[in-house]
């Protein structure tokens, strides 16, 4: 017999596919007979392919925290008269020195590192020695790893000097919405629930969430389903199922959520009306019991 995601359905006495080593009536039989029942329902369900075993999860948190302590180290190092180059050789010089590589460069062409993305730059911000930090400006370091064949991603927020308030609150209410975020993720919830709490606090405070980008699946691969979306309805989309992996990293504007991607160079994301933006991200693995954050 075929299951819901294409594989043939083991019998109860076969080793379970998660790789325990146990028989799969004393693993994952009653769990996958969940996701089969859940499918049945015409609930959109991840494949398991896409569930992370107990194994590639601690791989995945070998490779996070070289991620996590990059970002510790631009934190320390980051402020008026740094440049964004600077920044993208901090990134390339800690992580080969912690036996992994930066999971950008070359990624389908992109050149550095690191995105770094300042001011109204949406997204994949490309590092350069003409970008100089300076008071009032608002920057996101987006960090991405390879450690032993196993992916990571997270990016802060920076402020730079004196940022007004309306930078501010933008930087701060960026961060707290996904934190609203990861207080809606429930086991066996949905993925849509995570996408409205952010939305509708950022539609609260007067701002637009961008559309065309979200967050990924990540874990074997740099970017694997789901896509998330944050500007989804309660109720909608794939079940969060225990081992599915993914970020959570809005991006937030505060005018309009229209977006620019007319640079020549074929990566750097604009807001369409040039006013500011701001994105923080996180990874998490959905748990039995709620999720473990992998990088921040």
């Amino acid at each position: 017999m075929i299951t819901y995601d294409g594989e043939i359905e083991l019998g109860r006495n076969d080793e379970c596919w998660c790789g325990s080593g146990k028989k799969y009536k004393k693993c994952h039989m009653e769990f996958d007979e969940r996701l089969q029942a859940l499918a049945d329902q015409g609930e959109d369900v991840p494949p398991r392919a896409l569930l992370k075993t107990a194994e590639e999860i601690k791989g995945v948190k070998r490779s996070a925290e070289v991620n996590v302590g990059v970002l510790d180290f631009v934190a320390e190092h980051i402020g008026e008269g740094v440049s964004t180059e600077q920044i993208d050789q901090w990134v390339y010089d800690y992580t080969v020195e912690h036996d992994a590589l930066p999971a950008p460069l070359d990624y389908e062409g992109f050149p550095k590192s690191v995105c770094t993305s300042l001011n109204e730059v949406v997204c994949h911000g490309i590092p350069s020695s003409d970008d100089i930090l300076k008071s009032g400006d608002i920057i996101n370091v987006d960090c991405s790893t390879i450690r032993d064949g196993y992916f990571s991603d997270s990016s802060r927020m920076f402020c730079i000097g004196d940022v007004s308030p309306e930078a501010r609150k933008l930087v701060e209410d960026t961060k707290h919405a996904v934190e609203l975020g990861l207080a809606a993720v429930k086991p066996w919830g949905h993925l849509g629930d995570i996408g409205a709490a952010i939305h509708e606090f950022a539609r609260s405070q007067g701002y637009s969430v961008v559309r065309e980008f979200g967050g990924h699946g990540i874990g074997l691969e740099f970017h694997e389903e789901p896509f998330v979306s944050f500007v989804t309805r309660a109720g909608t989309g794939m079940v969060l199922v225990p081992g599915l992996m993914f970020t959570i990293e809005p991006m937030i504007n505060l005018g309009k959520y229209r977006i620019d991607m007319s640079d020549p160079n074929g990566w750097t994301v604009r807001t369409k009306d040039g006013r500011l933006t701001a994105q923080w991200e996180v990874q998490i693995v959905i748990t039995e019991d709620g999720y473990e954050l992998l990088s921040w």
